[in-house]
């Protein structure tokens, strides 16, 4: 039996070769397909930690005012006429007929002075107008005689022309007694004190027996007179809201004796001037008190409600930041970019407050501003946010 050499089948150089270079082609791809990986998720990690770098605001938009601001003040009533009355003539109190809170007409007899030391001048008066009178009478006698002596060439033309003269002194004398009388007697009218209007006795100062001095200067206050049916109330406004109130606007007046009811007052004089002590001008308004409930005298609080101002815009109170630079508002350019806008507040509603100036209508406004925001710092806009009430 004859032995075969039997030989191993081997693969092929090629073969080999093609296997080998497939393998090392799907590594070079497996490791490539990696690397590409990680640098895609870096690169999106690196874009995420950026667009977290960004910090993110809410912005509003300023809106105009539709309605104004309501102004509380402290008022002061008065009585629409009042009248201290005091004497015109010395004496004692003879009589009065009225005490406070009397309703009075105009001339209803107040009180009596009795005056005996301006009835004696009165008598004293009368008689020398009497004494005056004869004395005249008696000039006029005898000037006519010596006018007519004149004609038979008795006496001179001067002598005449003196008796003449010596009557029409005589007349003047006259009259001034006249006249002192009379002035005596309208004087003694005083002597009545009456109601000068309608009205409330609101003061009475004396008492029967008290001696009464002539004049304001010198005398008290007999009696007070008020007209209460209307009522002044006087204000002090500010400067600042001065033009937004005129002639002819309404205000709510409220008094502590009544804390559920309001009274409407109306506007019907301004000052037109502002006091440089207090930098508030003076307005005067008229209130109906024809139930005599409002007392004058007396403390209110006067409301206006003020028309909206045009040109003023609200933000929410959130948006301002107060710091080293003033009273600002952060906004955002085109670009993103923070700006800060130094601005002016006119009103302060609590929530919201009224921009006078520094504000546009188009700026959009970042609301609650973080601390660490600087000027030209980049953002990135989350939402919009509240808008603030108008």
């Amino acid at each position: 039996m004859s032995s075969e050499l039997i030989t191993p089948i081997t693969p092929s150089t090629r073969r080999l070769r093609v296997a080998a270079s497939v393998g090392a082609i799907l590594a070079v791809l497996i490791v490539a397909a990696g690397f590409a990986a990680r640098a895609v998720e870096a690169r999106q990690l690196r874009h995420w930690t950026d667009a977290q770098a960004i910090l993110s605001v809410q912005v509003i938009q300023p809106v105009s005012s539709t309605s104004g601001a309501k102004l509380d003040l402290p008022g002061r009533l008065e009585a629409y006429t009042r009248a201290p009355l005091y004497a015109r003539v010395n004496g004692y109190l003879k009589t009065w007929q009225v005490d406070i809170g009397a309703h009075v007409k105009v001339g209803q007899l107040l009180a009596t002075i009795e005056t005996p030391d301006l009835d004696q001048q009165l008598l004293q008066a009368r008689a020398d107008l009497a004494s005056a009178q004869a004395n005249a009478q008696l000039a006029d006698t005898t000037a006519k005689r010596w006018q007519a002596m004149l004609a038979s060439d008795s006496v001179s033309r001067q002598d005449v022309d003196q008796r003449t003269a010596d009557f029409a002194a005589k007349q003047a004398l006259v009259q001034a007694a006249k006249a002192n009388v009379e002035r005596l007697v309208a004087t003694k009218e005083f002597a009545r004190i009456v109601a000068p209007f309608d009205g409330v006795v609101t003061a009475r100062d004396t008492d029967v027996g008290a001696l009464i001095n002539a004049g304001s200067s010198t005398g008290p206050e007999l009696f007070e007179v008020a007209n209460v049916t209307k009522l002044r109330v006087y204000v002090q406004i500010p400067q600042t809201y001065a033009p937004r109130i005129h002639v002819g606007s309404t205000a709510q007046l409220s008094v502590p004796e009544y804390p559920d009811r309001s009274f409407t007052a109306t506007v019907i004089a301004a000052a037109d001037s502002v006091n440089a002590a207090s930098g508030s001008t003076l307005l005067q308004l008229l209130v109906d008190n024809h139930n005599a409930q409002l007392l004058p005298g007396s403390f209110a609080t006067v409301r206006f409600d003020l028309p909206a101002d045009p040109h003023a815009l609200r933000v929410p109170a959130n948006a301002l930041v107060f710091d080293e630079h003033g009273l600002r508002v952060a906004t955002i350019d085109a670009t993103h970019r923070v700006k800060f806008k130094v601005v002016k507040i006119t009103h302060d509603f609590g929530a919201s407050v009224e921009i006078g100036s520094g504000l546009a209508a188009n700026d959009q406004v970042i609301a609650n501003p973080p601390d660490a925001l600087n000027d030209g710092d980049q953002v990135r806009v989350a939402s919009a946010g509240a808008q603030p009430h108008a």
